[in-house]
């Protein structure tokens, strides 16, 4: 079994512009090499937007030599960046950005969600380049909800979407730079299943929503994250209700930040 080394949380919340109301649930200033090459993840939300003429967001800011990984999980976003790009994300869309040598990038609130207000969640998760490929080519990838392969986990115990790397024979659709394992499950309450992970990668167990004990042993609340020893690679998961997990898994990148 992977041991839990610690669980961390943050009842901070804090406001990027005027869009996101956020927790940051993983940083690397807290968690170091451990967390390699996970660097940040920003929960925003579940927060309630009332209806608007004047388009919120988060504002423009650079980004370089990593990757941006956001997840919608309700309401709609819209990004544009200096290269011209444009796309709509929309609940259970993920869109998958490698900066490289750099970008000017911006999130904001669609046209629709503007106007019609409604629930905002959104996860938002930064995976450091190896240095040898901070200055590779920059490429987006939007997956559409139904681009990602969801299976259901064994003794009826919920769902898994593969969003990067594999799980049970299946791929998940994005092209990565490095080995990265992405898995947003939803779990049913009274059930348990057992994960099988990398050993000597990178692990944590992020609780967006629900309650889930771990290995029978530590129990994980929400908008709290589990950092996972790097060895052993079994992981029991156990929901006291029904939950929403994200799983991260990578291997480790031996380098400063």
């Amino acid at each position: 079994m992977k041991k839990v080394l610690g669980i961390y949380g943050s009842s901070n919340r804090r406001w990027v512009g005027d869009g996101f109301q956020v927790r940051s649930l993983l940083s690397h200033n807290i968690l170091g090499r451990h967390i390699s090459p996970f660097f940040l993840l920003d929960y925003a939300g579940p927060t309630e937007f009332t209806a608007s003429s004047q388009r919120r967001g988060g504002g423009e800011y650079p980004c370089r030599g990593g990757e941006a990984v956001t997840i919608v999980y309700e309401g709609e976003l819209e990004h544009r960046d200096s290269t011209g790009g444009n796309a709509l994300i929309g609940a259970g869309d993920v869109q998958w950005m490698t900066t490289a040598a750099g970008v000017l990038h911006e999130d904001y609130h669609s046209a629709d969600f503007t106007r019609t207000g409604g629930t905002l969640e959104v996860v938002q998760l930064w995976v450091k380049l190896p240095d040898a490929q901070k200055m590779i080519a920059l490429s987006y990838q939007l997956l559409r909800r139904t681009d990602v392969p969801v299976l259901e986990l064994p003794g009826a115990a919920g769902q898994i979407r593969i969003i990067a790397g594999q799980y049970a024979g299946q791929t998940g659709p994005v092209k990565t730079v490095t080995p990265v394992h992405i898995w947003d499950l939803r779990l049913r309450a009274g059930r348990r299943v057992t994960v099988h992970l990398n050993s000597g990668f990178t692990c944590a167990v992020v609780l967006l929503d629900g309650v889930v004990r771990l290995n029978g042993v530590d129990t994980l609340r929400e908008a709290h994250l589990a950092l996972l020893d790097p060895q052993g690679s079994d992981l029991l998961l156990e929901a006291s209700r029904d939950s929403k997990v994200l799983l991260l898994s990578c291997e480790p990148l031996h380098e400063p930040m």
